[in-house]
């Protein structure tokens, strides 16, 4: 049975990008885990700032789009997976309680289920389930699923 990334208030919605986990860096306060990785994809103070102060995770993504001609990295990249990469990491390292949370999960396939956004980066970030199967990169999945290996290792 895989482990569906939904809503933040179902059971795993703390594998989402949008709960309510702060994680903090060298220069930063972040409400959320998608405040940081929004940040990450561009190098101007000022819009970095306006990301951050943002206490919903939907407002700093909002934001971020707003400014999207002015990013760095470009969405779904290599770099862009890699920064998502790292704010798993981080929300793990500073929210100890989800490291368990994880590797309770055990070997279950986890999935960001994009079924009521099936395309663009919803099949790139997560999958849609689309005539008795998924479909879909699932990357943000395979994310969790390998980070939760290295924590078991």
């Amino acid at each position: 049975m895989p482990v569906l990334i939904r809503k933040v208030k179902e059971p795993f919605g703390w594998l989402g990008n949008m709960s309510p986990h702060p994680v903090e860096t060298e220069h930063h306060n972040f409400f959320t885990s998608e405040a940081l990785f929004q940040c990450m994809r561009f190098d101007d103070p000022e819009i970095i700032e306006e990301i951050a102060a943002q206490k919903s995770p939907m407002a700093a993504k909002m934001k971020a789009k707003k400014h999207k001609g002015d990013m760095i990295v470009e969405p779904m990249s290599d770099e862009d997976v890699d920064n998502m990469r790292l704010c798993l990491r981080l929300k793990v390292k500073q929210n100890p309680e989800l490291k368990d949370q994880l590797l309770a999960t055990g070997d279950e396939p986890i999935i960001e289920d994009c079924s009521k956004r099936p395309r663009g980066s919803g099949l790139f970030w997560g999958m849609a389930f689309k005539d008795g199967e998924w479909v879909g990169e699932n990357t943000l999945g395979k994310l969790w699923m390998e980070l939760r290996s290295q924590l078991a290792a």
